[in-house]
């Protein structure tokens, strides 16, 4: 065998054992009974540790600096490219801070749910320092001399930085907020649905729309979680939705959001799998999936008339007035405190906002202790709302409890994606709207796929967009989306 041949075969165990991980992390999400939090945190330590210790093996360096890429195909690049970059990151990061790591963020996220139930920031502030403590120094051995965040970021987005995404977010910001004033200042108002809608038809109907959109239950299955969220690669990719008896909307909508990231996962080549390239190669990337299924296809008025029907059908009058204006309830604006349920003009302020606190609190300039505070000042600048208690605050997300510093910033980043993507597959497909009117979204999805998802992590994040589009990506695509969208619905 050569020595690219050892090094596949190395990673294709190490990428195995990746995924047992990640049916850990879902078990835990999903069915773990809750007096397990403490014992899974070691079980999490135990597989992270021989994890670290196969992505820092000695071996794998060996093998990199033996290999010839000048006769690899493109594929093969690709893949030395991310085992290069995973060894010499993990290599800087002891294998007892990664153990640490893992074991810290997994009680961590049992203490977060508990807290959160509670609405006791105080009694989850102690492990979320241990946590800040943590990332602080992991990103000071993966940074050297350089910036903490941009460590942090480069986990998740590769090439990002917080300058830059500080840039794109100044261009985004004035337009944002002028169109939120814009609309929330107009005569015309659409209808908030009412009524009490059944967890089952609920759950129906989540499966229905998951099907819609192309998920593959084969290789799937959704269950219910505090937090939705898609877990899983290749032929085993989970996805969790969550109801509430007053809102069918979020369920709907979050599990066509996770069937996004899923059929990215599920679209990615065969031949990709157990291998770097068998993923989605960025959060940024990912959520460009999972927004443009719920947003720019989901919630545009061609399939919010396909959904109404079966909505009715589900559930009788909806009170709605019909298909027009359903389309217009479906995509009401309002301020409300919880990101996953935010409106499309108002979600990227959430994320703004949480940005900027995380970067505050890695730096040191804003300290735990202090994070409700500075959340509920900001948020009442933002959003003109008086935060009424931690779980519709600083307590509502999970991530910063499992250390996912860094991460927020893709979720816009993946909405500007999602813009581009929009503009390049209605010029491809003029008959969009006609096919999405029936439930139809086989055009579009397919689309998707052949032109982004089954190349997994082939390109860097930014070459895989603009692949797909045609042009390089920017914010420009999604504020026009936004602004016809919304001064349409709103007659402004």
């Amino acid at each position: 065998m050569t020595a690219f041949d050892d090094l596949m075969a190395h990673q294709r165990d190490t990428e195995a054992l990746a995924g047992i991980s990640g049916r850990l992390g879902w078990d835990q999400e999903t069915m773990m009974p809750r007096g397990a939090a403490e014992q899974r945190g070691e079980e999490m330590a135990a597989i992270e540790g021989v994890l670290h210790a196969r992505r820092t093996d000695p071996r794998v360096g060996d093998w990199l600096d033996a290999i010839d890429a000048g006769g690899l195909d493109e594929v093969a690049k690709a893949k030395l490219r991310h085992i290069r970059r995973d060894f010499e990151r993990n290599s800087k990061v002891p294998a007892k801070l990664a153990a640490e790591l893992a074991r810290v963020t997994s009680v961590s996220q049992g203490k977060w749910a508990e807290a959160r139930a509670a609405e006791d920031f105080a009694a989850f502030a102690p492990v979320l320092e241990r946590v800040v403590g943590l990332k602080r120094e992991e990103a000071s051995a993966l940074a050297g001399n350089g910036d903490l965040y941009d460590a942090m970021l480069d986990d998740y987005e590769p090439g990002a930085t917080g300058a830059g995404l500080e840039t794109l977010f100044s261009s985004l910001r004035p337009r944002l907020v002028a169109l939120r004033e814009a609309v929330l200042g107009a005569e015309h108002q659409p209808a908030q649905i009412e009524g009490t809608f059944e967890e089952a038809a609920q759950l129906q109907l989540a499966r229905e729309m998951a099907q819609a959109f192309g998920y593959d239950f084969s290789r799937g299955r959704i269950d219910k979680a505090v937090h939705p969220f898609c877990s899983g690669n290749g032929a085993d990719v989970r996805i969790t939705t969550r109801t509430a008896l007053t809102d069918p909307f979020n369920c709907v909508y979050s599990t066509i959001h996770e069937t996004g990231h899923a059929c990215y996962e599920q679209g990615i080549d065969p031949d990709f799998a157990l291998t770097p390239l068998g993923q989605g190669v960025s959060l940024g990337v990912h959520e460009s999936q999972s927004r443009i299924f719920e947003n720019q296809l989901g919630r545009s008025r061609a399939f919010t008339g396909y959904l109404y029907e079966r909505m009715t059908a589900l559930y009788g009058d909806l009170g709605i007035g019909g298909a027009d204006a359903f389309y217009g309830t479906v995509n009401r604006v309002a301020p409300g405190y919880i990101r996953t349920e935010a409106d499309e003009v108002h979600y990227n302020l959430h994320i703004l906002m949480r940005f900027d606190l995380e970067r505050a609190m890695i730096s040191g300039d804003l300290e735990v202790a202090d994070l409700p505070d500075a959340w509920n000042a900001r948020f009442e600048k933002d959003f003109g709302v008086v935060v009424d208690k931690p779980s519709n605050g600083c307590l509502q997300d999970v991530h910063w409890s499992v250390g996912l510093f860094g991460y927020f910033p893709t979720y816009t980043l993946g909405n500007v994606y999602a813009g581009c993507l929009l503009k390049a597959m209605q010029t491809a497909l003029p008959d969009l709207d006609a096919q999405l009117a029936k439930g139809d979204t086989a055009a579009a999805t397919g689309w998707l796929r052949e032109n982004l998802q089954r190349f997994g992590g082939l390109r860097e994040p930014r070459d895989t967009i603009a692949h797909a589009c045609g042009f390089e990506p920017s914010e420009e695509p999604l504020l026009e989306y936004l602004e016809a969208k919304f001064r349409g619905i709103y007659g402004i």
